[in-house]
């Protein structure tokens, strides 16, 4: 770029500032108005609860979920626990779940043999796969998939009709639970992230209003960011409890560059007569230069959460394109509303003024310059135990079973495993013209398989006793169409374990040896694939989201050395950050290491990034390397632990109320990973400075002293 494009740009921003000092009110007025059709278009979101959706609508089990969808009318199904209740009883109880919308259809053994035939004459498996001592069962099947509307709402139907001692278990009953405890908390994460960031602020900042000004900017933000989540259909519930409250930590920092350049220039524009015309003045510079900055900085965040669409999980597409919009609306809100809104409220601003509560910074970037070689030495020493920790930590990938132990499906999953021994349920569908005698061999060897209680399917409910024109047209529909038929597997295993996963591989090898075309859909076969995508998902993200924010330091600074110390810092914090949960024993949610590894590196390479800023401005100054790495330390430590603190706040809180481990689990991990940033970049960046110094400036002085020369010989010539 051109000293004369450089100039345009340093114009256009200077008239840019200017133009919203003066246009402030107006400013306002349509900031308040673009909240309408925000909350509108936020309340008009739909909010998908299922996260195995997310999955790659072209591998098996998902083409699988559609053929039973297009085939059957179905795509969803529960099994249903019956206590001490006579079979008369269980036959009205049947009938009444029956009649609830989007009930497909009801299997119990009286869909086979009315209830006053003799148990001798039904099929062994039959009785016993639907009959435990004093409990039944009874799967419902429902007419639309797992995480639909219509099939939640009969969920809940259902619950009303049926009694105490009556237990919907599945994945559309665990979704269903899961959407009513999201929907009660989201709006308390909301309030602990805005209370607590607002109680750090008042303590770090000088003023006891500007934070409450801070968050109305910030949270008009969020809103149009929300509101515009409706032209992309639907959002994830993950997305939709995690957007505000990252959205908030993320641009915090914007808020506070923005208000320390208006103070810096306030004092420099002094000299001025007239107060509002120097307060104005100091404004329009500050948003010049906020601009500059906060843009350039932005564009790591916003790389950060698009390397996320680079999954095939596209849940982190949908995460992703969410908190990209997100920070470009923080970025807009703060050199628009927030500025207008420090005007408007000046004199509310000088009276509410205290002094910070945040310590004196100046002795620490001499203390860090004077013992660099200490801190480079820690940071050697933690790198091997804390990458094995990272490359080591437990996941988890069955979500249940990190839902509170009180929520109704949960108690229902825990009983047909108590009664039936029973924690999954697979669906085979094989083609309809495979001949009963293949259909009956491949069962017999699928029951043999370890973990496999039963395989219920027409030939099954048939048996030898039962002739084909006594068993229902509307079983056989449910079971057989011209293409497929369904056949349900019910396992010992439990979701997302070893053991189901082994079963999973075996049972779709042998359905594959009589039917090629045959597949292994529901739960525990979508859960494996999740393993296997995301693992994948994983490597991929993390060399997209760190090529693009090495490229972007690169194109910034116009140094290779200086991306590589960067990123290195920052990559050395986040595998702190996940390694310790290995070493305190604690397992963290599958999509934890590709989130938390792209936020975290994102949003506080920030930190990284205005450390490393005034050190080159000091450098190339004429400042020695000990002097301009003091100086650096002292001017940024504190917007950086404010900015850190902030995030820290944000998160924590939500991390410690969130029942939902998934939700949980990250805010605690974005929380500690914003102080284990915030800690490696005050100690361990300078002390890199100090070491690559000379390699770090080499190409600019070079180029400096090659300027003078030639102004030099020029001067010579004249």
């Amino acid at each position: 770029m051109t000293n004369g494009h450089i100039l345009k740009g340093a114009i256009f921003m200077e008239s840019f500032g200017k133009k919203v000092v003066q246009l402030r009110i107006p400013v306002l007025i349509v900031s308040l108005a673009l909240l309408v059709p925000s909350f509108f278009g936020y309340v008009g979101t739909r909010v998908n609860y299922d996260i195995l959706s997310y999955l790659p609508k072209d591998i098996e089990t998902m083409v699988g979920q559609d053929i039973l969808v297009d085939e059957f009318g179905t795509g969803a199904f529960s099994m249903l626990v019956v206590e001490g209740m006579e079979p008369k009883d269980v036959t009205k109880l049947k009938q009444a779940v029956e009649q609830v919308e989007h009930v497909e259809k009801v299997i119990w053994y009286d869909s086979v043999m009315d209830i006053s035939v003799p148990a001798e004459l039904m099929p062994g498996e039959i009785y016993e796969a639907f009959n435990s001592g004093d409990a039944t069962m009874m799967a419902v099947i429902f007419d639309e998939t797992t995480s639909a509307d219509g099939t939640m709402e009969a969920i809940e139907a259902i619950r009303k009709v049926t009694g105490r001692n009556c237990f919907l278990s599945g994945m559309s009953a665990v979704v269903t639970d899961t959407k009513n405890l999201s929907e009660k908390e989201a709006p308390i994460y909301v309030c602990i992230a805005v209370l607590l960031s607002c109680l750090v602020l008042s303590l770090t900042m000088d003023s006891f209003l500007l934070p409450v000004i801070f968050l109305l900017s910030i949270g008009m933000a969020i809103i149009y960011n929300l509101g515009s989540n409706i032209f992309m259909g639907e959002i994830s519930y993950i997305t939709k409890a995690l957007s505000a409250v990252l959205q908030l930590g993320v641009t915090m920092d914007y808020s506070i560059f923005l208000w320390h350049s208006y103070q810096e220039n306030r004092q420099e524009a002094s000299d001025k007569n007239d107060v509002m015309a120097c307060k104005e003045y100091a404004m329009a510079k500050a948003i010049s230069a906020t601009v500059t900055s906060v843009v350039s900085s932005s564009m790591t965040t916003v790389a950060g959460f698009i390397a996320l669409c680079f999954m095939s999980f596209t849940l982190g597409m949908d995460l992703g394109i969410v908190m990209a919009k997100g920070v470009i609306f923080g970025v807009i809100a703060c050199v628009t509303i927030l500025p207008s809104m420090i005007l408007v409220f000046d004199k509310a601003l000088e009276k509410t003024k205290h002094k910070a509560f945040l310590p004196d910074m100046k002795g620490i970037g001499a203390f860090i310059t004077k013992h660099y070689p200490v801190f480079i030495l820690l940071f050697l020493i933690m790198l091997a135990p804390a990458l094995f920790g990272y490359k080591n930590a437990k996941v988890y990938y069955n979500l249940d079973e990190t839902l509170p132990k009180d929520l109704p499906s949960i108690a229902a999953n825990e009983k047909l495993n108590e009664k039936f021994d029973m924690n999954a349920t697979h669906m085979l569908l094989i083609n309809s013209d495979l001949p009963a005698k293949d259909v009956k061999h491949m069962t017999q060897e699928m029951e043999a398989v370890d973990g496999v209680n039963w395989i219920l399917g027409l030939n099954a409910m048939k048996g030898p006793s039962i002739p084909d024109e006594m068993i229902p047209a509307d079983l056989t529909d449910s079971l057989m169409d011209e293409n497929w038929q369904l056949l349900l597997v019910g396992s010992q295993y439990k979701v997302a374990s070893g053991e189901v996963n082994s079963q999973c591989e075996r049972l779709s090898a042998i359905c594959k040896s009589y039917d090629p075309k045959g597949m292994l859909v529901g739960e525990a076969p979508c859960t494996k694939d999740l393993i296997e995508i995301t693992d994948k998902d994983f490597n991929t993200v993390s060399i997209v989201s760190i090529g693009v924010i090495f490229l972007i330091i690169l194109l910034v600074f116009r140094s290779v050395l200086l991306p590589v110390v960067l990123v290195s810092v920052i990559e050395m914090a986040i595998f702190v950050n996940m390694g310790i949960p290995y070493y305190t024993g604690t397992e963290i949610p599958f999509i934890a290491s590709v989130v938390i590894g792209t936020i975290q590196l994102g949003a506080t390479v920030d930190y990284a990034i205005l450390m490393t800023t005034r050190y080159r401005k000091e450098r190339f100054a004429g400042a020695e390397k000990k002097e301009a790495v003091t100086i650096a330390c002292q001017s940024s430590i504190k917007s950086i632990m404010v900015s850190a603190l902030s995030f820290f706040a944000a998160t924590f809180g939500v991390g410690l109320y969130s029942n939902i481990d998934m939700i949980s689990s990250l805010c605690t991990l974005m929380a500690r990973g914003a102080l284990i940033s915030m800690v490696t970049v005050i100690f361990v960046l300078p002390s890199m400075f100090m070491v690559f110094d000379r390699l770090l400036v080499r190409g600019r002085e070079g180029k400096e002293k090659s300027k003078k020369n030639k102004i030099k010989q020029e001067v010579v010539s004249t």
